[in-house]
């Protein structure tokens, strides 16, 4: 038993080894070509559409005219897009088109009013939900992307990137195994998913945002 659990371990360490190569590859590529594709239709379009500069932006984007927002958004998946396939600047461009799939999903994909989570997962649907003339949702594949943005964002692009090659060229080869276990990584990992659920659902987000920042500073009062 002990040589089978032994065999195991070699194995899966080989594995987080390899994937450190490949695993964020799928992803950027992936991520890359579809935010891209979007972006460059949204730059073909000649003026701001109808359907977008009717849209209930939430705070702060609702204070900037549509104009602005159309190209925002634009440029944010063109230039962001080719950032992640490219693997420069991984995290950045990541947590940016995050932004950006959140607020679509919560000016046009998220339920305009649900009265149970049974109900609102009825919104999980690539096509729109109806019930009783009421809007259910379509927040499938907005919600997928979330999920595969989060590792890019927590995790970077891996080794075939180049934040990878700037890091081995700057001498600084150690960061990329070097981990940092504390509260204020506890408080990262809340304030992400929580800046995404403050808007979807606030009172779960404010209660992750809550808790990010009170770890934040109990690592401050610890030193």
């Amino acid at each position: 038993m002990s040589a089978l659990i032994e065999a195991y371990d070699r194995l899966t360490d080989r594995l987080r080894s390899a994937g450190d190569w490949i695993a964020p590859l799928g992803l950027r590529l992936l991520l890359g070509y579809e935010f891209l594709k979007a972006g460059i239709g949204k730059a073909g379009v000649d003026g701001v559409p109808g359907w977008f500069a009717g849209k209930g932006f939430p705070l702060p984007f609702d204070w900037l005219p549509a104009g602005v927002n159309w190209a925002m958004v634009t440029w944010t998946e063109i230039l962001a897009a080719i950032a992640l396939m490219l693997g420069l600047f991984t995290r950045f461009a990541a947590f940016s088109l995050f932004v950006v799939t959140t607020i679509a999903i919560v000016s046009t994909h998220w339920p305009e009013s649900w009265s149970s989570l049974g109900q609102l997962w009825q919104g999980y649907s690539v096509s729109r939900v109806m019930e009783d003339g009421e809007f259910r949702g379509n927040f499938r594949i907005g919600l997928l992307f979330l999920a595969m943005l989060l590792p890019l964002v927590f995790m970077g692009g891996g080794k075939l990137s180049l934040d990878h090659a700037l890091i081995t060229a700057g001498q600084r080869a150690d960061l990329v195994h070097a981990r940092r276990g504390d509260l204020l990584a506890l408080s990262l990992a809340l304030l992400v998913p929580g800046l995404a659920l403050v808007y979807l659902i606030p009172l779960w987000g404010i209660v992750l945002l809550l808790a990010a920042a009170a770890a934040a500073v109990v690592q401050r009062l610890r030193g």
